[in-house]
């Protein structure tokens, strides 16, 4: 359903780059995430995270072959009218019903809800009240989560209907700077080279509740992406959960890295990742 109006790839690169990303290398503790709130602080975490080394290929060059049911991400066209990203109500008004458009397109769904945004940056973050980019292998969403977003989001007897059919929850990620990206790109995970261990519950602590997500367990046989120079009027569309148990990828893991290709005085990446539920009749 992709319609790609994608750039070549960049030329004067190579066709991967090495850099660290941070896994839990194992389960001897438990890992536990504590968010403050926002602009008071950064998230502290407990578990046993360590830097390990891997390769990061340049997705451009198959990003026409990369499919939400296998791979879990995609990257895509996608043209706003969004004039500034930092202004709450113009995403409310103006980019959440773009996401909504953009999902239906990508996966047919009958139904699109979007319910929250998250803006990144690598300047000042926590005094502006925003997030930093995230540097730890991850997945929005676990099998318990999933299900209960929608629980959270729709009235109690819609939310038993749906939850009787497909749905999935999806992440559209974008540089919303008028210049690519040059500093923490985002790095993905082909879900083709999951496995079902590489994915631990992690709780994520709030003043007021308690979720949880996956962080990602090292594994030497994961394959990852990224796009260089992302600009403005591209998007990547990230599954990170799916209902269907029919041999289709059902999450994914992501994480910022430090690209050493990057100029020596970087711009700060800016970006913006808004998460929707995807319902299927």
């Amino acid at each position: 359903m992709s319609n790609l109006k994608l750039k070549p790839a960049p030329t004067l690169r190579t066709d991967w780059v090495e850099a660290p990303v941070q896994y839990l290398a194992d389960l001897s503790v438990k890992p536990v995430t504590y968010n403050p709130p926002h602009g008071t602080g950064l998230p502290r975490r407990v578990g046993n995270y360590r830097d390990f080394k891997v390769r990061v290929h340049n997705g451009r060059p198959i990003a026409r072959d990369l499919s939400l049911d296998r791979q879990a991400f995609i990257l895509t066209h996608h043209d706003t009218a969004v004039r500034d990203f930092y202004d709450k109500e113009e995403v409310r008004t103006a980019y959440e019903p773009e996401v909504e458009a953009l999902i239906r397109r990508e996966t047919g769904a009958a139904k699109v809800v979007v319910f929250d945004h998250t803006v990144r940056t690598a300047d000042r973050a926590v005094e502006r009240g925003l997030r930093t980019p995230v540097r730890s292998v991850h997945c929005d969403y676990t099998e318990k989560s999933g299900p209960q977003r929608v629980r959270d989001l729709l009235p109690p007897d819609e939310a038993e209907v749906r939850l009787g059919k497909r749905f999935a929850e999806f992440n559209v990620w974008r540089n919303i700077a008028h210049e690519p990206v040059e500093m923490t790109p985002l790095g993905l995970v082909d879900s083709e080279s999951l496995a079902p261990r590489d994915l631990a519950v992690c709780d994520l602590v709030y003043a007021d509740r308690t979720g949880e997500i996956y962080q990602g367990v090292y594994n030497a046989d994961h394959r990852w992406y990224y796009f260089p120079r992302m600009t403005r009027d591209e998007a990547i569309v990230i599954k990170c959960y799916d209902s269907m148990k029919d041999g289709r990828a059902r999450f994914s893991l992501h994480s910022a890295f430090d690209d050493p290709t990057s100029p020596a005085n970087p711009r700060p990446r800016q970006s913006i990742e808004t998460r929707a539920l995807a319902f299927f009749d």
